[in-house]
């Protein structure tokens, strides 16, 4: 074959060959310039392209023409010209990715038992607080907050969650057995938040290597807790549901938890802290999330950081901003594809809430503010302990905690 021909060919079947009106003229695009097209006369045999204007000779545009007209006009035997529409049907075959399920069935059947020695391993680093004055000893505070997470991991109730506490003390996971009451306590207490944050932080540590891509999205917990008032305005009653909202940045390789913040804060404002935490222990290189985190400082944070903010841009948004602004928004809206070839992986912390909400429950238990808050702490550590559990069975790893330093020590008065 020509390689005119063979070009001609590859420009029939990629690009949009038309007939100009109804005459003998069609229009084509050139195979290299995205803008420029040329003229075709298939009766006159003429290009208004360079290659065949000084060469004289049949041209690619010539062939691509000459095909699209043979491929969409049929001649029938009386001479008569029927015109024909083709219809192209694409089939895209589904990508699937493989399960190991010898790794995960061991995973799933081994994950109470492992579960205890992770987190029994990961309350070893918080330092017992210095009791101050007399009063009757405490728990110790690395087997309240084992009881407490503990609790949460089961899904049950204080009362009920008891027998597998004992099962716990029985196998030297604790030294002391709280009362269920002292778990609730735990849960209420507001030093307890900064331990969890921690324990998420530390849980999330042995995954280092393998991630480098991170997603970031908000999502709530419902509550069990009513709020009344009174509304001036309409002279009545109105009830509302309490709940909390968890802020996270998560991989996107093991969905593990890297940064978490529950407040109801807004989601833009919440980027950068989650970002800066994950950034000083993880190799950060891409950072995708939806509209609602759009904004010239948080791409100016991602960049600053090394990494590419792939964020999507609100609908009436402009170029006029300048630096990295212009150059992601030109990005977004002239490389799509490429875009959302990699913008797709979001939808990972989609994943990660889900995974939380499945296993451990969409709402919590406690009343309180505070407690509240704990409790969607404690879950997201039990999400990153499991999510080791996995990469334990999956990909030989063997999680160690505190490598660097434990959590602060505390004084506290006793009574």
């Amino acid at each position: 074959m020509d390689p005119r021909e063979e070009r001609g060919l590859l420009i029939a079947a990629k690009s949009r060959v038309k007939r100009k009106g109804t005459g003998d003229l069609w229009i084509v695009p050139s195979q290299s310039e995205s803008d420029q097209k040329y003229i075709v006369n298939l009766k006159a045999q003429t290009c208004t392209c360079l290659d065949h204007q000084e060469g004289g000779h049949k041209c690619k545009h010539l062939y691509a023409a000459q095909i699209v007209y043979q491929r969409e006009l049929e001649f029938n035997d009386d001479g008569t010209v029927t015109e024909t529409e083709t219809l192209v049907t694409i089939q895209q075959k589904r990508k699937t990715y493989p399960q190991q399920w010898r790794a995960y069935n061991a995973a799933q059947t081994n994950e109470k038992a492992k579960f205890q020695v992770l987190l029994r391993d990961l309350c070893k680093g918080i330092k017992e607080p210095v009791a101050l004055g007399r009063g009757r000893p405490r728990i110790p505070l690395a087997d309240a907050i084992f009881a407490a997470v503990f609790k949460v991991y089961s899904t049950m109730s204080g009362r009920r969650f008891m027998s597998d506490l004992t099962d716990a003390k029985d196998k030297g996971y604790i030294n002391r057995m709280p009362c269920y009451n002292s778990i609730f306590n735990v849960l209420e207490d507001e030093e307890t938040s900064a331990v969890l944050e921690s324990l998420i932080v530390e849980s999330s540590n042995p995954l280092k290597a393998v991630e480098t891509t991170f997603a970031v999205d908000s999502s709530g917990f419902s509550g069990s807790r009513f709020d009344r008032w009174f509304d001036h305005k309409w002279g009545q009653h109105k009830t509302l549901r309490a709940w909390a909202k968890a802020h996270i940045m998560c991989g996107v390789t093991t969905n593990v938890v890297t940064a978490c913040e529950v407040s109801h804060a807004a989601d833009c404002p919440t980027l950068p802290k989650l970002l800066t935490a994950t950034a000083s222990r993880f190799d950060v290189k891409e950072i995708s999330a939806d509209l609602a985190y759009s904004s010239e400082d948080n791409l100016a944070k991602i960049t600053g950081m090394g990494a590419a903010p792939l964020i999507p841009f609100k609908s009436n948004a402009t170029d006029t901003k300048g630096g990295i602004w212009a150059k992601m928004f030109h990005y977004f809206h002239f490389k799509r594809e490429q875009f959302l070839a990699r913008y797709h992986q979001r939808s990972n912390v989609e994943s990660t809430f889900s995974m939380i909400k499945a296993k451990f429950g969409d709402s919590v238990r406690s009343k309180t503010d505070t407690a509240m808050k704990n409790e969607v702490l404690a879950k997201i550590v039990c999400h990153n302990i499991v999510v080791l559990i996995s990469a334990m069975y999956e990909l030989g790893l063997d999680p160690v905690f505190w490598a660097d330093k434990p959590v602060a020590q505390e004084v506290v008065t006793a009574g």
